[in-house]
């Protein structure tokens, strides 16, 4: 086991070379943060969404933040498979993460969408990166874990931003 400036690493039969397998781990827990910011993002707005249509945006959001744990679990589960430690905590991720600060003063339903929104088109975008740095390194593997996780992102921005468009 060598021990990296952030995190240890552990032997595995997984044939991509050390230096890789580091590079996409570090890569994993930098989307991994930015996921769980986006869950607990979700849930703030699932909480705390007033008006006349609260209920189906409460579900909505509801179903974004189920959405990002989820990722959340691809996402740590594959740096540990890689031989890495995930860096999930909530001190590493308010730490960490590169999403701006969820809009504490939103309270009617267009203002959670438009904060969710934003937030999930981030994390989106940033994982679509993550598929091509990922083939860069030879980890299908890992690319593939980014497009299970941009399918469902974009899926639910469409959700959020048909809310916004007329």
């Amino acid at each position: 086991m060598a021990t990296t400036t952030q995190h240890q690493i552990f032997s595995t039969s997984i044939s991509l070379p050390e230096k890789s397998r580091l590079q996409i781990i570090d890569l994993l827990n930098a989307r991994l943060a930015d996921t769980i910011d986006l869950k607990t993002q979700a849930k703030q707005a699932h909480w705390n969404v007033k008006g006349i249509h609260f209920m189906q945006l409460h579900e909505l959001f509801d179903s974004v933040a189920t959405h990002a744990d989820d990722a959340a679990d691809l996402l740590a589960e594959r740096a540990t498979a890689l031989g890495g430690v995930a860096l999930g905590t909530a001190r590493l991720v308010a730490a960490t993460s590169t999403l701006a600060e969820y809009d504490l003063n939103a309270v009617a339903g267009e203002q959670h969408v438009r904060a969710l929104a934003k937030s999930l088109a981030a994390v989106a975008n940033a994982s679509r990166t993550g598929i091509d740095q990922a083939g860069k390194l030879d980890d299908q593997a890992t690319a593939d874990v980014f497009t299970e996780i941009v399918r469902q992102a974009d899926k639910d921005l469409w959700f959020l931003e048909a809310h916004l468009q007329s």
